[in-house]
């Protein structure tokens, strides 16, 4: 017998931890065969050690503020800097330079996928997600932003609206958001919540105020003055709108733009506006005396928040005085103009949830195949042949699965929704290889009528019941490595489940609590002008999938016809007060 010692004894094999893409059963097969070696390739690309040391420095080196605010004699400084690590910024240039968002864009890539386009973008940020260090929140803002920009550049009854200087601005700004290259690209910020509540924008308390003269014009300018420029060097100019308020949450801090909600007039409700986030001011003194140079659009920076998780990521309270924008839209209808926006950042967030659950039990699975457990009189089995550990990691990968497919076919039905001219039949669409793209979803696809009302409800109903269930999920990954899973491994990264799980767990929360969006269902469900296309649409996917199931899961499928029959009759019957308290039950 000898002792154990630090260096001596019995050491745990490190697991080794696969490439999700074709490791991870539940992944999608490649809708076209020229995606597969470029989603093969991201699958091994995100494990590289680099990555894992990036997310390390994101970790540790969290954001903050350089400065109090004001200078060494007092006066207030006006070029206040948000820090953010190496990691972050090295992490966020890499998904520039995969295209997580930009791929959706580009226009061989469209044209060759169509409907599709967005289940392939999606797989790609699937398997980047968990060694993303949540630089793909911004990158989810950055792809809402640039689809509603797209919709009001390309949409004839939309663009036909914008003025000669809007097109310009706001093809400047949708050339930055769709861009690959690191030293291009913008992110976008996203900013709704306040004070008076997160997701009640109704209370919003900022405003905006039509004033295309700068205030050093005076009141009595008789001409026109050319307004100060956004970039220099691009020659963007400030919008025509002064924007001040406070937000209370505003996650991505450190993009070039944002999106925000703002009342103009009382009665009107709330518009949508695009800002950018830094302008020139050319009155700015160097501490070598040069004169001009960058500064915040009007912001301050309050505080920056101490989160439970995602602490990488910079969401700060900012402080609105005389921001320059642009509006998006039409007055007063700014949370249909957002709601572009939300359909695309709650698919990245239900995105997220699976990639951290993907991740966890990749590892956990990996766990398995190199560690041992006693079962009884000095027998010792490897977790894989243990019947009750691997009963867990079936029960936890059978919920990912379910949970994946509510997942993707809505990513699907964004997809149509975004691609209506395209045909329902995916034979018809072409791809370089020749090869069509496989026809299970096919019998799933509704009729055109039927796909912005199931999009609508989808968009709710999937991010509040996936989020959520995927919490205990993740957290059933980290137990399975018992007390290895609860050490935050920073020394092991790429094991490092604590992270993951604590990341996870804002889904819920962010983009709409469970509750708020359980409610959200309901609301859609019960308006009197799209409720009934609302209940049609679920209809008729309820009706087309048990037309699908097999003969022998004849008592699976009357017990969710009985279900559903239920649900109708009292979506039909009930009044939304008497609803509401239920939602969450109509989710699950």
């Amino acid at each position: 017998m000898e002792p154990s010692s630090a260096n001596t004894g019995f050491i745990q094999q490190q697991p080794i931890i696969k490439n999700q893409f074709h490791e991870d059963s539940t992944s999608p097969p490649s809708l076209l065969s020229s995606s597969t070696p470029s989603l093969s390739s991201l699958g091994s690309a995100v494990l590289a050690p680099e990555i894992f040391h990036w997310i390390t420095d994101s970790e540790r080196n969290t954001p903050y503020l350089r400065g109090s605010g004001r200078d060494a004699f007092g006066r207030p400084s006006s070029k206040q800097e948000l820090i953010v690590s190496e990691g972050w910024r090295k992490l966020q240039e890499f998904g520039f330079e995969q295209g997580v968002v930009a791929i959706n864009y580009d226009p061989t890539f469209s044209a060759q996928n169509g409907p599709y386009s967005r289940l392939v973008q999606f797989l790609r940020c699937h398997l980047w997600e968990a060694s993303c260090a949540n630089t793909l929140c911004p990158a989810a803002m950055q792809d809402g932003a640039a689809r509603l920009l797209q919709r009001h550049l390309t949409t004839p009854e939309l663009v036909g609206r914008l003025s000669e200087e809007e097109k310009r601005v706001f093809g400047n700004a949708y050339d930055h958001l769709t861009s690959r290259d690191k030293a291009y690209a913008w992110t976008s910020g996203q900013w709704m919540t306040e004070r008076t509540g997160g997701s009640d924008v109704s209370q919003t308390e900022t405003v905006a105020v039509y004033d295309p003269f700068p205030s050093s014009a005076g009141p009595d300018a008789k001409e026109e003055v050319p307004l100060a420029l956004a970039s220099k060097e691009e020659s963007i100019p400030l919008g025509p709108w002064s924007i001040s308020g406070f937000k209370w949450f505003s996650s991505a801090t450190d993009s070039q733009m944002t999106i925000l909600l703002a009342k103009t007039r009382p009665g009107m409700g709330v518009s949508a506006f695009m800002a950018p986030m830094r302008r020139y001011n050319p009155e700015l003194v160097s501490v070598t005396g040069e004169k001009g140079g960058e500064e915040l659009n009007g912001i301050t920076i309050s505080r920056l928040k101490n989160k439970f998780g995602t602490v990488g990521l910079p969401t700060a309270e900012l402080e609105l005085k005389g921001m320059r924008g642009w509006m998006i839209g039409k007055e007063g209808e700014g949370i249909k103009e957002i709601s572009t926006i939300l359909n695309i950042t709650r698919v990245h967030t239900t995105v997220s949830s699976m990639g951290y659950l993907g991740r966890g039990i990749g590892v956990a699975k990996a766990y398995a195949l190199v560690r041992e457990a006693g079962v009884g009189k000095g027998r010792r089995l490897p977790l894989y042949k243990h019947p009750l550990h691997m009963r867990t990691l079936a029960g936890l990968t059978s919920e990912y699965h379910g949970l994946m497919l509510l997942t993707f076919y809505t990513l699907y039905i964004l997809g149509l929704d975004e691609h209506p001219s395209s045909s329902s039949s995916p034979s018809q669409i072409s791809s370089p290889s020749s090869a069509s793209p496989p026809s299970p979803l096919h019998p799933l696809t509704p009729p055109p009528q039927l796909v912005s009302s199931l999009l609508r409800t989808l968009s709710s109903l999937h991010k509040s019941f996936i989020c959520h269930t995927s919490v205990p999920l993740s957290f059933g990954c980290m137990e399975s490595l018992g007390g290895v899973g609860y050490l935050v491994n920073s020394e092991s990264e790429h094991l490092n489940l604590s992270r993951i799980f604590r990341d996870a767990c804002v889904g819920a929360i962010w983009e709409g609590t469970t509750d708020v969006l359980a409610s959200d269902t309901v609301r859609a469900l019960k308006h009197p002008m799209i409720g009934k296309e609302g209940v049609e649409a679920l209809e008729w996917f309820v009706g087309t999938g048990l037309g699908l199931a097999g003969g022998g899961k004849r008592g699976e499928v009357e017990r969710v016809r009985k279900v559903w029959e239920g649900l109708k009759r009292k979506l039909e019957r009930g009044r939304q007060e008497e609803l509401l308290p239920e939602a969450r039950g109509v989710d699950t």
